[in-house]
């Protein structure tokens, strides 16, 4: 059966943008204005906290991994620092900073990067992720972030084939650790859930089917409104709202690979026609599939 988390990677498409290790020491304060990229950091040694705009604060020990999947603002400071005024990291080195007191040994440790989203529809995508991913507990992100950051700064052969592989389970990685972790809702937490994961498993390996909530209640082996209540609160958004999205990126993705009708796409994305298709998608992508399709053919050519 189709995996809905390692289909929901790789259709974001991930790639490395930079990674560092920073260190620092005393009373500091960083603020990281954001683009909406993808941001991730593992505390290697050292306590800290780190504040995600609209996001309760996280107080980072040594070990704890954080995922950003849209960065839009986010602080982080030692546990001195909470009222300094910003400081910019000094470079040491390639790939290598420090923040605060610039000489002695340093009391906080951290790999951080920034990748981004390929596809398209990241913005659609990463509704459907926790908004802040806080994982501890679990070595084995750590030694994948060092793995991108010697990849990061390498000019070895496939580098960029590597990256995007290790970004790709490092995201899966975190995310299905989401069941033992406090993160918001979305997919990952979905899967979490035994009956939600069946529906969901359903879902994603059969789309083209004519789902309603009745019908994945019954995959989840739960009544109707128990089902619906749950799904919403979990994955932060009604099951008939996420089928549509999931549809829409099923379809956008098949539009761009191009040579396929829109009456094909229609039917293996679960509607009856290609009229019907057609409303339901201009009315949620802003354009008519056919002038999608131009244009993403457009701009691959």
């Amino acid at each position: 059966m189709t995996d809905p988390l390692a289909e929901m990677v790789r259709l974001l498409q991930p790639t490395a943008r930079f990674s560092k290790l920073v260190e620092g020491a005393g009373a500091w304060r960083v603020q990281r204005p954001g683009d909406g990229d993808p941001f991730y950091c593992v505390l290697l040694e050292g306590q800290c906290r780190m504040v995600v705009a609209g996001q309760p604060p996280i107080d980072l020990q040594a070990g704890d991994f954080v995922l950003v999947p849209a960065m839009r603002d986010l602080s982080n400071a030692s546990p001195a620092g909470a009222q300094a005024a910003p400081t910019l990291p000094v470079k040491l080195g390639e790939g290598h900073f420090r923040v605060g007191r610039q000489d002695g040994a340093p009391e906080q440790r951290m790999h951080i990067g920034h990748c981004r989203f390929g596809s398209p529809d990241a913005a659609l995508l990463v509704s459907l992720l926790p908004q802040v991913l806080h994982v501890r507990g679990v070595p084995r992100l750590a030694t994948l972030v060092q793995w991108l950051g010697d990849e990061t700064l390498a000019q070895r052969p496939a580098r960029e084939v590597v990256l995007e592989r290790l970004l790709e389970v490092l995201l899966i990685e975190a995310l299905r650790s989401v069941g033992a972790t406090g993160a918001g809702p979305g997919l990952a937490l979905g899967l979490a859930d035994e009956r939600l994961a069946m529906a969901l498993r359903a879902l994603h390996a059969r789309p083209e089917q004519p789902w309603t909530v009745a019908g994945l209640a019954e995959q989840a082996a739960l009544s109707r409104s128990a089902f619906f209540a749950r799904f919403t609160r979990t994955l932060g958004v009604a099951p008939m709202a996420y089928l549509l999205h999931w549809r829409m990126a099923l379809a956008k993705r098949l539009l761009r690979e191009g040579n396929v009708e829109i009456a094909r796409v229609a039917e293996q994305v679960g509607y009856s026609s290609a009229s019907t298709f057609s409303v339901a998608f201009a009315r949620q992508v802003g354009m008519p599939p056919a002038r999608y399709a131009r244009q993403a053919t457009a701009v691959t050519a």
